[in-house]
């Protein structure tokens, strides 16, 4: 999953310089590339424990008990994790092997995560595994077509697309430095790779949404398991 010593290293940076004071009761106040509405909208209220995959900092956690959910979240990064202890229930672990039963879940988030990540496909099909039937997945991560380390966004008013995004594959090669792909490295994985990962893991697309203006940063896809 994660790259645990990597996100160790930025953790304190993560929670102070990368997120900062964006929140108000744990809420955000600021949403500038559409997180936080895609959470809501797709999310939604419910009721019951809702897993978060790479929790990180637990950053969401406050959003997703806000819908009336139970956040409990899992990271691979100890550092993250300590950022996270005060906000939801949380414990080290894989993403590509939960320590939970099968069906231990009506719900399970993933918020920009899966660049993070070597084998994405694998976590799909855990969080099918540990998903009621019809349990929901929400899935939030930077936009396949529109970032990567073939896209430079140094003018949001005309991102550039430079060869490479049909070639999946790992890199630390980023537009900016004060972001977390340079620091960290990111997997990138063409539209239609993505999309086969959840049909693959028996997960059916309900609805999608884009984040970020004035081209997308965010591509959110909410998901239900198959009966």
């Amino acid at each position: 999953m994660v790259m645990p010593a990597a996100y160790d290293e930025i953790a304190d940076w993560y929670e102070d310089e990368f997120l900062g004071d964006r929140s108000q009761d744990g809420l955000p106040i600021i949403d500038p590339i559409g997180i936080d509405r895609a959470l809501r909208e797709l999310l939604g209220k419910g009721a019951g424990a809702c897993l978060e995959i790479g929790c990180g900092t637990g950053t969401h956690a406050a959003r997703v008990r806000d819908l009336g959910r139970a956040p409990i979240g899992i990271d691979l990064s100890t550092g993250m994790l300590w950022h996270a202890r005060g906000r939801l229930p949380i414990a080290l672990a894989d993403g590509e092997l939960l320590p939970f039963g099968d069906g231990s879940f009506p719900s399970a988030v993933a918020v920009m995560v899966h660049t993070d990540v070597r084998d994405y496909s694998a976590i799909l099909r855990e969080v099918s595994r540990i998903l009621i039937p019809s349990g929901l997945f929400v899935h939030i991560g930077v936009h396949p077509c529109f970032c990567g380390g073939f896209a430079d966004r140094s003018d949001p008013d005309a991102i550039v697309i430079h060869p490479g995004y049909l070639n999946g594959h790992w890199t630390k090669k980023s537009w900016t430095d004060r972001g977390v792909r340079d620091k960290v490295g990111a997997t990138h994985l063409p539209f239609p790779e993505l999309f086969r990962a959840f049909f693959d893991a028996g997960l059916g697309l309900d609805d999608l949404v884009e984040g970020g203006e004035p081209t997308p940063t965010v591509l959110a896809i909410k998901a239900r398991k198959n009966r």
